[in-house]
């Protein structure tokens, strides 16, 4: 027995050791193994990293794509649609003529004057001519596209803001002194203000650590306020059309102005959804209450119209529309659906009441009522974006610990609607300052409006030289 009990503790001291040297070169399997668990996970982040930035760049682009639609077609078919016949090509010219002179002076200037680093109120010289602006993203700004996608998505809202404009102005402004007034209202009037409301450091810039923080998800104050205002400018500096008000006046093709404010409207899903600047649930929210605020304002301009005319206009319906997309634009990103209800309903009659009302009460000439959209309805969004905003949708504003602060009145944050008023007044005073002297500039460089001949005659073939439509007789 007891020569068993030796054999078997031979046996399993035997066992042991063999299993010693399978041990120790075990242990080095196991790092290896542990190692390329490691870069295992490490390549599948970046492989989630690399798809969610495919993503939101073809979201972008696309957004840029739709934000482009909105000057041509868009605006062109909306605003050509609006005046006489023998005006229809120059006035959808103007808008043509921003997406070539706008893109060329955003590539060498203004996008450094707008996003550049650079003081409170406007940017510098380090991106002239998009030094810098490639395929790395700027984490400032968008932390997943490259950089030139940002860049070129910001173009098409710098295109379109000032052929707004062209709305208080059309059927008698020089087409001459339409290109030196929309390259000097870019530089002085939009970069700055973009850089305020947007920029690195600027003054109004919410997310950056502005002064006073105004909200302002796709451009309120940015593109329609200042637009606006100006429109407005301009239209009592040139003073009134040629027969305006005893003659009747009216759009030659409502057709094409209803297709082109159907282009507008989808175009502004990349206008709003768009400035998410990423494929993300913040992009759907401004989708769904972009789409609601264009329906609910369509609505409330035309029942306003319909009480005071006996009927709506299919012209009504679709200028509520834009008055509404108009609104809904600096809330986009901060309101939910029903709030932006509210905020369209509210614009459209408002709206109406501005064009009909107001207008008529002082008697300028805001030929295709840019101010009364644009200028108005971006002065109400803006203000009801302080109103609305919460922080659910979006929290832009957090405490020392990353903790989720209200963001607008009816959720506690009285005071963001004071920040949005110093927006609204800035936005107003630089486009009320800076039109005026850009107006003074060109008019005595090359003149603002043409002969009253000329204007008789219709823009298209005085400044043109050629017709929207042919007419031809035959036998």
């Amino acid at each position: 027995m007891a020569k068993r009990a030796l054999l078997g503790v031979v046996a399993v001291l035997i066992f042991f050791s063999a299993q010693l040297p399978a041990q120790q070169t075990g242990t080095p399997s196991a790092a290896g193994a542990s190692a390329s668990v490691e870069t295992r996970l490490a390549k599948l982040e970046q492989q989630v990293a690399d798809a969610r930035s495919s993503a939101d760049n073809a979201w972008m682009l696309t957004s840029a794509a739709l934000v482009l639609m909105m000057t041509g077609p868009g605006l062109a078919l909306f605003y050509g649609g609006l005046v006489r016949k023998k005006n229809v090509l120059s006035t959808m010219m103007q808008s043509f003529a921003m997406m070539a002179v706008i893109t060329l002076l955003w590539g060498l200037v203004s996008y450094s004057l707008a996003f550049g680093p650079g003081t409170s109120f406007v940017g510098g010289f380090h991106n002239l001519f998009l030094r810098g602006v490639g395929a790395a993203p700027d984490p400032d700004y968008a932390g997943t596209i490259p950089a030139q996608t940002f860049m070129v998505y910001q173009l098409m809202f710098a295109i379109i803001t000032p052929g707004l404009i062209a709305g208080a102005f059309a059927e008698r402004m020089k087409f001459s002194a339409m290109l030196l007034f929309m390259v000097l209202w870019s530089f002085l009037v939009y970069d700055p203000m973009a850089h305020m409301v947007w920029g690195k450091g600027g003054l109004l810039n919410a997310s950056l650590g502005g002064r006073f923080p105004c909200l302002d998800f796709a451009g309120g104050t940015v593109v329609h306020v200042t637009s606006g205002v100006s429109a407005l400018v301009c239209a009592l500096y040139l003073g009134k059309r040629v027969g305006y008000p005893k003659e009747m006046i009216t759009p030659h093709s409502v057709v094409l102005s209803f297709i082109g404010a159907c282009f507008l409207w989808v175009g502004w899903f990349g206008f709003n959804a768009g400035s998410a600047l990423g494929a993300g649930s913040l992009a759907t929210s401004a989708f769904v209450a972009t789409h609601f605020a264009a329906a609910a304002a369509a609505i409330g301009w035309s029942a306003a119209e319909w009480v005071r005319n006996g009927k709506p206009s299919a012209l009504g319906a679709i200028s509520g529309a834009v008055a509404g997309l108009v609104a809904i634009t600096p809330a986009a990103g901060f309101v939910g659906p029903m709030s932006a209800i509210v905020i369209g309903f509210v614009a459209g009659a408002f709206c109406f009441w501005m064009v009909a009302k107001v207008k008529a009460r002082f008697g300028y000439d805001d030929s295709l009522d840019a101010f009364g959209v644009h200028g108005a309805g971006g002065t109400l969004g803006a203000l009801l974006t302080g109103v609305f905003a919460v922080s659910g949708i979006n929290p832009i504003f957090k405490d020392a610990q990353g903790n989720a602060l209200a963001s607008g009145l009816f959720e506690g944050n009285a005071h963001q609607l004071l920040n949005q008023f110093v927006g609204v007044v800035i936005a107003w005073l630089i486009a009320i300052v800076g039109t005026l002297v850009i107006l003074k500039i060109v008019d005595v460089v090359v003149g603002l409006r043409v002969a009253e001949d000329d204007e008789i005659q219709g823009l298209d073939l005085s400044q043109h030289g050629e017709e929207g439509y042919s007419w031809e007789v035959t036998a």
